[in-house]
Parts: structure tokens; sequence; C-alpha cells
């Protein structure tokens, strides 16, 4: 199939090469919609041909199941930290132990590149016979974590090198387009590595990190302290699918490995820079080279005052080599460093000043964030009163206590941060803080689970996380309640109208037309909508309430083996892990919630208002009866009489199974109206299509 294979290469290197100049040189040539269409196609042919799939396709960056640890990665070569230097005397001080070691030729000609020291999370990447193999942190310098999978996701890891970065004339897109013969790779002409091994930076922007904070913080959920923490720990989440969702970026500036015939190695720093620039490898613009020692150290200063403050990401520094790899070998190392690179820090954006209190907000899920009050003052040139603390941990491990002076630092944050006590400067009256067990606004008992950083309050009255709560219970995924949305819930809870999630199917339409804007008709279709909506299957309102870590899927198999919220609600910690998925810190977040008495009268009120707390008899003998196991569906188009989640329920509840996607592993697509590009991948791949009538005939068997 040579049509086929020359597409797919095609596509690949053309996804590569504009992935290589969005990611990498920050320069797109296409637009996003360019640039969708061509990823539709390469996952559409590759799914039809997988036995084609190779180990660089983009495609390949889609992580799979979550590891169960790191395995531990030795590095072929020391992978060492640098000492530091902090003022323009102590780098003429490092220059002057250099020169004590090197024969007077070598100090006549020495040369220094200057580098961005990058603040994120230092990586090894290894690479054979051009295709990226294994990613590791750096660890303790002899022995770092294998993180491949995460790594896999950083669109500005090249899975391949040499990677393409000559224009196209022209991008291939939806079927059409440039042959691959057109395409051609960076370096063309360069023989690819047998073996490298590269050393960079994994960092994220300041840009992205505070969107991704500011989301985190709107929504309650964690915060982290700067991007370098940020990077790390989405580099080494176990799951790599939480990496994938994260704005993660790559550094690459040395090599620490290199074999291959016909590989001319690179004699310095600087040629090592070039060379990876030229096999696609991201590289970090800013470097120079200097003959001149004291015009170095005053581009340190310099560049501290200017260009430092005008980067898009973090840098604490710069790092300062002897170019000549000869040299660096012959200057070695000294207690885990090299002699021959210094690291110029800049002292960061800080001020003192007193910690008068610490307080906690709560998030619409109830998390609980303590922050501190300050005593106003200038970090940065913005006046500062308040500052987070990140959760209780943080305190308790920095020691942190009310009446400290405290270090605050401005840089990158959302909020300015606590940094830590002036412990030398306490007076004795000073006071140690508890978390409260209790929310600051209900009242309610707050819990912190196991292997969690945050406290939560659990009762789904607090208003605090009311509002966000009514728009969850009534959202498409849950209780599926048309006309009710943010607006409403916001409405009706500042007018007391709602008070708990129960209050919902307790609201009176004479006090819904007194409101501007509710005529006759909105209020009956919102009332219809209301009453509807107690017909849903238990799985759907058990994803309404909330509950830390039940969403639609666990809900669903909690339901499937309960039959009941009443029946749920008695449940034990060892029949909850019972059920396949749900673990022990899952398990008790469970207990909990059904623990909490203002939970219980939400719930009582719900069932007296009629909401479904069960699965109807009918619906369990139709269960029984498995019509449909064993079959694959996927739903397209609009239905005439029941809409898609319905159908999506109607075929699980006969035993079939429903995916988003066709493959060759669809039994049936499910068509509507206006069914889209479903319905053509269906009729390629031959999978049988049938409407609403036939799906009812299948079920009856």
């Amino acid at each position: 199939m040579p049509d086929v294979t020359e597409r797919l290469d095609a596509l690949r290197q053309a996804i590569q090469y504009h992935a290589h100049r969005y990611y990498v040189l920050d320069d797109p040539v296409i637009s996003d919609a360019a640039y969708d269409a061509l990823w539709r196609e390469l996952v559409a042919l590759e799914a039809e041909h997988p036995e084609l799939a190779t180990p660089d396709s983009p495609t390949q960056r889609v992580p799979g199941a979550p590891a169960e640890r790191f395995a531990k990665v030795r590095h072929p070569a020391a992978i060492l930290s640098l000492s530091n230097a902090f003022a323009p005397a102590e780098l003429h001080a490092w220059r002057e132990r250099l020169l004590k070691l090197l024969p007077q030729e070598a100090q006549a000609s020495l040369l220094y590149v200057v580098e961005p020291k990058i603040d994120g999370l230092s990586v090894i990447l290894h690479y054979e016979k051009g295709q990226f193999v294994l990613g590791a942190t750096r660890g303790d310098g002899e022995v770092g974590e294998e993180i491949t999978a995460n790594l896999r996701t950083v669109k500005a890891l090249p899975l391949a090198i040499p990677t393409p970065t000559t224009l196209l004339a022209q991008a291939p897109c939806s079927g059409r387009g440039t042959s691959p013969d057109s395409l051609s790779a960076a370096g063309e002409g360069q023989a690819v590595p047998g073996r490298l091994v590269v050393r960079g930076e994994a960092y994220t922007p300041i840009a992205d990190f505070q969107r991704f904070n500011a989301e985190q913080a709107q929504t309650g959920e964690r915060t982290y302290a700067n991007p370098r923490n940020f990077a790390a720990g989405s580099l080494r989440q176990l799951d790599a699918r939480i990496t994938a969702g994260r704005p993660i970026r790559l550094w690459v500036y040395q090599i620490i490995a290199l074999e291959g015939e016909g590989i001319v190695e690179p004699a310095t720093q600087w040629q090592a820079l070039g060379f990876l620039r030229q096999l696609g490898f991201p590289v970090a613009p800013g470097a120079a080279l200097f003959d001149d020692f004291e015009a170095l150290v005053q581009h340190c200063i310099a560049w501290g005052e200017t260009e430092r403050r005008a980067l898009p990401y973090e840098a604490d520094g710069l790092v300062v080599k002897v170019n000549d790899f000869a040299l660096q070998r012959r200057l070695g190392y000294v207690s885990r460093e090299p002699r021959w690179a210094v690291a110029y820090k800049y002292a960061a954006e800080e001020a003192v000043t007193r910690l008068l209190d610490i307080k906690v907000n709560v998030g619409r899920t109830g998390t609980l964030n303590p922050y501190a009050v300050l005593e106003p003052v200038q970090v940065g040139g913005v006046t500062v009163t308040n500052a987070t603390l990140h959760n209780e941990d943080y305190v308790r491990d920095l020691d942190i206590r009310v009446g400290d002076m405290v270090a605050v630092k401005r840089a990158g944050e959302v909020i300015p941060q606590v940094l830590r006590p002036l412990v030398e400067l306490r007076t004795g009256e000073e006071q140690v803080w508890q978390m409260p067990e209790r929310c600051p606004v209900c009242g309610g008992q707050a819990v912190r689970m196991a292997g969690e950083a945050a406290w939560r309050c659990v009762n789904s009255a607090c208003p605090a996380q009311l509002v966000r709560g009514v728009e969850h219970f009534v959202s498409r995924g849950a209780m599926d309640t048309a006309g009710f949305g943010i607006r409403q819930a916001e409405l009706f809870v500042e007018l007391g109208f709602i008070k708990d999630l129960a209050d919902i199917y307790y609201l009176e339409p004479s006090r819904l037309l007194e409101l501007e804007g509710f005529g006759d008709k909105k209020v009956a279709n919102l009332t219809e909508a209301i009453a509807a909506s107690k017909s849903r299957p238990p799985a759907r309102l058990l994803t309404a309430l909330g509950i830390q870590g039940v969403g639609a899927v666990v809900a669903e198999d909690l339901m499937a083996y309960f039959d009941s919220l009443d029946v749920l609600a008695q449940a034990t910690l060892e029949e909850l892990q019972a059920v396949p998925g749900i673990g022990p810190v899952l398990a008790q977040s469970i207990m909990d919630w059904f623990a909490q008495a203002p939970n219980q009268r939400v719930l009582a009120r719900l069932k007296a208002a009629g909401v479904a707390m069960s699965r109807p008899a009918t619906s369990l003998a139709v269960a029984e009866a498995q019509s449909l196991a064993g079959l694959t569906f996927v739903i397209t188009g609009a239905l005439p009489s029941m809409s898609r989640d319905e159908a999506r329920e109607y075929i699980k509840t006969h035993g079939g199974k429903v995916t988003d996607s066709v493959s060759k592993n669809t039994s049936y697509l499910l068509a509507g109206d206006s069914p889209g590009s479903k319905l053509e991948k269906a009729t390629r791949l031959g999978v049988p299509v049938i409407d609403e009538a036939k799906l009812r005939e299948l079920a009856a068997g």
C-alpha cells in the first residue's frame, strides 16, 4: 500500500515540522485549524492501518495507562550541579582559579559561553538511531527516575531526529497537498547519531503558569508555588495523561553522550549548541560567546537588569562555561561540581514584612486555602497585603507563625507568596497556627483525605460552594436540566430560593414569575425541565451530588454494584472497596460525604421530592437480559425520541458498550439526523449503520 505509506510519512513530517515551528521556533506558518486537519487525517489513517504506525509518529505523544511507580535510570555520565557566583568579584575569582590550572597558551586563547540559567526541571533524553527511547530526571546526578511517557507529551521534544525544519512550500491538508519528497529535514546531509544522550531543562512559561494557577484558584483546586515546582510536579505524575494537559516546554543545552558513524563530534560548547539546534532540538536564545572576560562580566550585570526581566520564562541567572571541551576535561571537577562552569545568580525580588494573621478561604469545590494577611509592603513595585500559603503542609513544614517577620516574593505568581519566616527575628510572642477542622463559612466538618494536601468542607449546602454545586447538579453530564445554568444558579442562591441542592425541586413557580425576565413560558419550561430531571438514572444523581472523586464513570460503577443511593449511603469501607476501581482513599471520601448530617438531609429531601434514588425494576429486568452484551456502539447525530445521553444509558442498560470514535472494533454506528464525519468513517471501515428503531429491535432480542 505505497500510497497510504507515503501519505502517512508526509503527514507525520508535516505535523512534526509545524509543531517545531510552533513550540520550538515560536513562528507558526499555518492556522490552528489547518494543523488540526492534518492531525485528524493522521489519526484516522493510523486507526485504519495500525500496522503502519511508527514509534516517532506525533500520535505517540498520547499517553497510556498510569504507571504504578517510577523506575530508576543510571545516567551514562555524572549529571553535576554548579557552583554559584553572586557578584562580579566572585566571577573574577572563579576565572583566577581556572588560570592557575591552565598552561599559558590556553589562557591566551580562552573563550567563554554564557547561557540563560532556566529555572525548571533538569531532564536527560536518550535517542537510539534517531528515535527518542528514554527520558529521566536528574535525581542525585548518578541515578534518576524514568519519566519517558510524561516527556513524550512535551510537544517541543522531538520524538525523532533530525526534525523537519525546512520551510514547506505547502502543507498537505485534508487528503491533498504537498508530496512527501518536498519535505526535507533539519541538517540535511547530517548523519543520524547511533546514540545520543542530551541534557535539557523542562519549564513552564510564566504566562501559562499564571493562567493555570488562576484557573485552579477559581475552582478551588491546588495551586503551585512557582513555575519550577509546577513543571517538576507535572512531569512526575504517575498518570501521563495529567502531564499531557500541562503547558510544559523544553530547552536543550548539553551533549552527554554521542556515538555513530559519520558523526563529527562538536569540539566546543558553542558548536554543540549549533549541532543540537541543527538536529531540531529547542535551544534557548540569548547564548553569547566571549573572548574578553571583562565584557562578559558587564554582560552578566546588564543582562540581569534588562533581558532577564523581559524573558517569558523564569531564569535565576546565567551559566558561564569554558567553551573548549578539551579544556573542560583538563579542568575536571571538584566536590561534584565542574571547575569549568559557574552559575552567576541574581537576588530574587523579595521584601520583608510582618505576618499579621493567617486566614482561610473556601474554594468552590470546598477546599480550605490558607493565606497570609501582611503589613503592606512594596514588592516589585506593587503594594502587597495578602500572600498565598498554599496549604497546611506548607505552613507547618516552614514553621510559619502569626506575628513572624517573613520574606515575601512576587515573581510569576498569581498572587505573592510567603517564602519563609525570619526565625532569628522572633520575640517569643509569635503564635503557632492550626488549620481549622470546621469550615469557616458554614461551620461544617472539614476533612483531609490521605494523599491530598488540601482540607475540604464536605457540606454540599455550604454557601461558599453552593452556586457552583448547583451549576454542576443541573449540568448535562449530571441531572441535565434544560434552561438552568450558572446565571439561574447565582440568582436563586442570592435570593435565598436555593439553600441546598434539594431546594431545586422545591422552587415555587409563583415566586419565579415575580422575577424580572421570568415570563409564563420560561417558568413553565424550567418547571417542566426540573420535573423531568427527577427520572434521571440514579448514577446521574450520584454524579450530580459532587462527591470528591466521583465522576460519571465511578458513579455508574457504584450504582451497578449497589443499585440504590440508600444502600450506597450505608456501605462500609470494605464494601465500597469491593467495587472494581474504588480504592481506600476514594472509598473514605464517599463514606465521609454520606456521614455528614447536612448531606443526609439533602438526600432525604431529594427522595421526598420524587427524585429517583434506585434503578427501576424494569431497568433491572432488562439489564439481566444483556441483549447487547459484547457489542460496541458509537452514537452520532440527533435521534428522534431520545437524547445521546439517554441512548448511551439505554445501550449500557442492555449490556452494550459505547465509545466516542469509530474504529474497526465498532459493532454499530447509531446514526440520527446530521450524523457528521463519523458516518463517513463508518462507511469507509464497513461498520454497520443503524437507526434508533433498529437499536430497539436489537435490544429486544
